[in-house]
């Protein structure tokens, strides 16, 4: 049974109504679905998601940007639209959680859907069902360290938080709590100056840190409830078990600040070097992205097998890795030389592929993105014009931060071989 609000003249608004919302920025009415309300200081607000926008954009608007008189009222037949395949999300809300979560204890089903037959599978957050609580930031605002930032998704964190205006977040171990006297009891008694794993690379003021999901599994489960505010594609579990969890950090005189992480299965019949990966948003359009993608693609050398991240990829993902995959291919590339016996450089596919240690699928989809590939008199060849080559060369000269692989202190593990991890 819907929710049902009236309002004005006898109308009805209710969850699942369609209706003209003026955006924010002044560019218009867009159509928006009606998926919750509240009462704030005396003024009725109503959650929407604007339709074909990112769930980022979802907010809470009064009355007055509502267009009532174009309300199109949900049908019976009517569902919840389901999201698009590398989708991603919006801000500001406030449903309940479900019950809390016990993180000391793993859980084996979705803790948002309790009846659900999914495999035991968690660091890598697989595709969830898009229920209306879930589709509701439940979060108003974090504090981390020096920044407060506003979440983008639903996280399930326990419910006594979701009424509080900030959650006060440990930026070392992770740990969440609901006001700033809490944080300093926890700060005064908190050891920790970085993450709980094995440093396995540094240079400069970057670090990652390996925290191995069994081994350390309140910071893994912490780690995943904060990711999860800024992934919507994914949902979350909570056997970390299975799973390495690989967290950036920038280093100064208080300590190792994380910048972002990447997860990765111990054991991954998809040959997956990725499960999740996330920059944290004051982070974001400084090359982090793609210095964490460059960092799992390093370990893969080093493990001498080829990758690719889990899918979906989230929007923002598949943006990062398009142009991670075609920076590193084109400066492949670019720095041939010509083949003894012919005038041209000669390179294949595969040979690519174990250069770079990028799928063979991933490089066949960027050649084609790049619409680098030709066919030929009988073959196929890759053209690269000198317009491509300078655009290559600028978009280079950006990317001022790469992976030092001697600074890379690391050996792989056959997980195979080690029981249950």
């Amino acid at each position: 049974m819907p929710l049902i609000w009236r309002i004005g003249e006898g109308q009805e608004l209710t969850e699942g109504c369609r209706l003209p919302v003026l955006l924010k920025n002044g560019e218009g009415w867009h159509m928006a679905e009606i998926l919750g309300k509240k009462e704030m200081t005396g003024r009725t607000l109503f959650y929407v998601h604007y339709e074909d926008f990112n769930k980022r954009l979802d907010e809470w608007v009064p009355e007055e940007r509502m267009d009532i008189s174009k309300m199109m009222l949900p049908s019976k037949e009517a569902k919840t639209p389901q999201k698009k395949e590398g989708s991603k999300a919006g801000t500001g809300s406030r449903p309940c959680s479900p019950e809390p979560i016990q993180l000391t204890v793993p859980m084996q089903s979705d803790p948002l859907d309790q009846n659900s037959n999914v495999p035991r599978q968690t660091g890598s957050m697989v595709a969830h069902h898009d229920d209306i609580v879930t589709r509701m930031k439940n979060i108003e605002m974090i504090e981390l360290g020096r920044y407060r930032i506003k979440p983008w998704y639903f996280s399930p964190y326990p419910q006594e938080l979701t009424s509080t205006p900030i959650v006060y977040i440990c930026e070392f171990c992770l740990k969440y709590v609901k006001s700033t006297k809490c944080l300093e009891r926890h700060l005064a008694k908190c050891l920790l100056r970085h993450p709980p794993g094995n440093e396995i690379y540094r240079k400069t003021n970057i670090s990652f840190f390996e925290i191995d999901g069994r081994k350390n599994k309140a910071y893994a489960q912490n780690l995943c409830l904060l990711a999860k505010m800024f992934l919507d594609h994914k949902t979350l579990y909570y056997d970390t078990d299975p799973f390495l969890f690989y967290v950036m950090c920038e280093l100064d005189t208080f300590g190792y600040h994380i910048v972002g992480y990447f997860s990765k299965e111990k054991e991954s019949s998809e040959d997956y070097n990725v499960a999740c990966i996330l920059t944290l948003p004051p982070y974001q359009r400084k090359g982090y992205g793609k210095l964490l993608i460059e960092f799992s693609y390093e370990l893969s050398k080093c493990e001498g097998k080829t990758g690719s991240p889990e899918k979906p990829l989230s929007d923002l993902g598949l943006l990062s890795y398009r142009s991670y995959w075609s920076q590193t291919i084109l400066e492949i590339l670019n720095n041939l030389e010509p083949s003894e016996g012919s005038e041209q450089p000669l390179i294949t596919i595969n040979e690519i592929s174990e250069l770079t240690s990028i799928k063979k699928e991933d490089v066949i989809s960027t050649l084609q993105h790049l619409n680098l590939i030709n066919y030929y008199k009988g073959q196929y060849i890759i053209t690269l014009s000198h317009e491509q080559l300078k655009s290559h060369e600028k978009s280079m000269e950006k990317r001022k931060i790469r992976i030092d692989p001697k600074c890379l202190h690391w050996q792989p593990k056959d997980w195979s071989k080690r029981g249950k991890w």
